[in-house]
């Protein structure tokens, strides 16, 4: 009898809706990462930003976790590799990526895990969700962002507590503090993430990219700079609109608010 093939660990579905779905397929590690695991995560996301039939991204874990961050038995392996090679580094092209993408965090958020979860544009959470940073119980230096984006979303003290104390985020206190957008049962986590894909993709594919762009690039910036930024983008956007395009806009948005008044 023939061996069955290895399962694949970084699975990839994509759906006609234009949602594609990835999921870390290593639930007997409660979803860790190898190396290679990395390096087939970076490369899914870059590919699905490139496919003009993909509109937004959903990332979950299979089994129990959402991804217990990086395998500490192959750390050497990971931690010794160029941190800064970007092609390897899936948050990295996360961040890279013009589409959307929402998290679907059923279980474990861990460190690695969890900075995975923080380069998501959107989190859903399932109710025994729990967001945990470990750098400094392991001794290992974060390199994927998590000691400064989780400040600038829970605040400075909180993220002090959190990283420095190894406490879990649960799923409810997430919601509170402003880290997720929904909790819901663990059994809906993956059909809500789908549910706030599609109702994006319902809107104009184009403007969604622009959007998404100029949130996150105002979002680095102090607030002045950031609505200028704004502004710039605006005046180009419709300095190189045709008459045709601004025809074809304004037909689209009465449609739109004839069908919105039938509602």
């Amino acid at each position: 009898m023939e061996a069955a093939p290895p399962a694949e660990l970084i699975v990839v579905e994509r759906d006609p809706t234009g949602v594609a779905v990835i999921t870390i397929n290593r639930p007997s590690s409660l979803n860790s990462l190898t190396r290679p695991m990395m390096v087939l995560l970076a490369a899914a996301i870059r590919r699905l930003d490139a496919d003009p039939a993909v509109g937004a991204l959903v990332i979950t874990g299979r089994g129990r976790a959402f991804c217990s961050g990086v395998d500490l038995t192959a750390a050497e392996e990971v931690f010794k590799g160029d941190v800064k090679d970007v092609d390897a580094n899936p948050v990295a092209q996360m961040e890279r990526c013009r589409k959307p993408i929402i998290g679907a965090v059923n279980g474990f958020a861990v460190t690695a895990g969890f900075e995975i979860a923080l380069a998501c544009d959107i989190l859903v959470a399932g109710k025994d969700a729990k967001f945990i940073d470990t750098h400094t119980r392991f001794g290992i230096f974060p390199s994927w962002g998590l000691s400064q984006k989780l400040p600038r979303i829970i605040g400075i003290s909180r993220a002090r507590e959190v990283s420095l104390s190894g406490m879990a985020i649960t799923a409810e206190m997430a919601e509170k503090w402003g880290l997720v957008n929904h909790v819901v049962d663990n059994g809906e986590v993956l059909k809500k993430a789908k549910e706030v894909a599609l109702a994006i993709l319902r809107n104009n594919r184009d403007m969604v990219l622009m959007y998404k762009s100029v949130i996150n690039d105002g979002f680095k910036l102090d607030l002045g700079h950031a609505l200028a930024l704004e502004k710039e983008r605006a005046h180009s956007y419709y300095n190189g609109m045709t008459k045709e395009q601004f025809a074809a806009m304004q037909k689209f948005i009465l449609s739109r608010s004839s069908k919105s008044s039938k509602l």
